[in-house]
């Protein structure tokens, strides 16, 4: 094949492919800000249940919106006032007495027993005490400092993403018609109608699974705080609010919190109170599953077991738990596209 003109060729071509690279460089800088917008999103969607159906009980639409973005915000100013303080104390707590606690780990009748079993092939012992002499040495406590300083950087951070996140989700809120109706008219008149009703099955189902989904996390967070209390446990606003943040993840969320908060508690209290919240929750997964998850979630998104297994798995390794908790929404939407739009036309064929 000739070709006329290579230089020109070559470097139309050298542009395009520059061109999509930096696009590509664009959006992986872009990756936070895509993030907090995306959440913002996905809680608007949350709470637009909520403004219809108060627009359902003769509200006005402004009315509406406003009591939504002001209960929103009592939501988040009380719980971060409630849950940062004790949070934060009892870090501050847990790290002034890590090293007395690794000093008498060694007594402990649970840690003499497995040292008994495992013998002489692991020296637990020999291992403790080199932890402890090296949190209690001077010369590491810049590293130590170092650490704190990126941990509170990232703490900071997370205080102005969450902040964005709040704003965004505001906007997105009190805008989302705007939105849909400017979305719908980039669709051709012809095809609309369709667009539109599936935008809003998707929405409403998308909407109603993010309100179920942490509505869970929450209750889990809650219960596992009044038992965590109910038995002694420790810093049991910490691990309260790890049950929380786990249980957002679909599926495995529950068990994952289950495994973490029990073996916090088998080393911070004591074997009896470490076997108690994790028959706890034993029981919690069972009601959770067969009772709760099906009366908050029966009106969400439905998709196929397999398919929500492998849409949080591919959503927790390209997102984390962000991606985890948007695969399953984007997987149903997936699946009811393909269902109203590409079967129809494979059973015209």
């Amino acid at each position: 094949m000739k070709i006329e003109k290579p230089f020109r060729l070559g470097f139309v071509g050298a542009l395009g492919v520059g061109l999509a690279l930096l696009l590509m460089t664009m959006i992986g800088s872009l990756a936070t800000v895509l993030t907090y917008i995306g959440v913002a999103f996905f809680v608007s969607l949350g709470l637009a249940p909520a403004v219809a159906f108060l627009v359902r009980r003769r509200f006005p639409q402004w009315a509406a919106l406003l009591t939504v973005v002001i209960i929103f915000l009592v939501v988040v100013v009380g719980v971060t006032w409630t849950v940062v303080p004790p949070l934060v104390d009892q870090t501050l707590s847990f790290i002034k007495g890590l090293p007395e606690f690794i000093k008498n780990l060694t007594i402990q009748p649970w840690f003499i027993w497995i040292t008994q079993q495992m013998g002489t092939s692991v020296d637990l012992t020999a291992i403790i005490k080199e932890v402890t002499a090296w949190v209690s040495n001077p010369a590491n406590f810049s590293n130590v400092a170092g650490g704190l300083l990126k941990v509170g950087v990232g703490v900071a951070s997370g205080v102005t993403g969450t902040i964005v996140v709040v704003i965004l989700t505001l906007y997105f809120t009190a805008s989302l018609d705007s939105i849909k109706k400017f979305a719908y008219t980039l669709v051709p008149r012809s095809t609309r109608d369709r667009f539109v009703e599936m935008s809003e099955e998707i929405t409403g189902g998308v909407g109603k699974y993010v309100v179920g989904q942490i509505a869970l996390a929450a209750l889990n967070g809650v219960l596992c705080f009044i038992v965590l209390v109910s038995i002694g446990g420790k810093a049991a606003i910490i691990w309260a609010f790890v049950a929380f943040l786990l249980a957002l993840i679909p599926l495995i969320g529950t068990v994952v919190s289950s495994v973490v908060v029990s073996l916090s508690q088998l080393l911070l209290a004591s074997p009896l109170t470490a076997l108690v919240i994790f028959i706890y929750f034993l029981i919690y997964m069972q009601i959770e599953a067969y009772v709760i998850s099906p009366r908050i979630m029966n009106k969400a998104v439905s998709i196929p077991g397999s398919v929500v297994v492998i849409a949080a798995l591919a959503g927790g390794t390209l997102m984390g738990v962000l991606g985890a908790l948007v695969a399953i929404p984007i997987a149903a939407s997936i699946i009811l596209i393909i269902k109203q739009v590409f079967v129809p036309r494979m059973d015209t064929r």
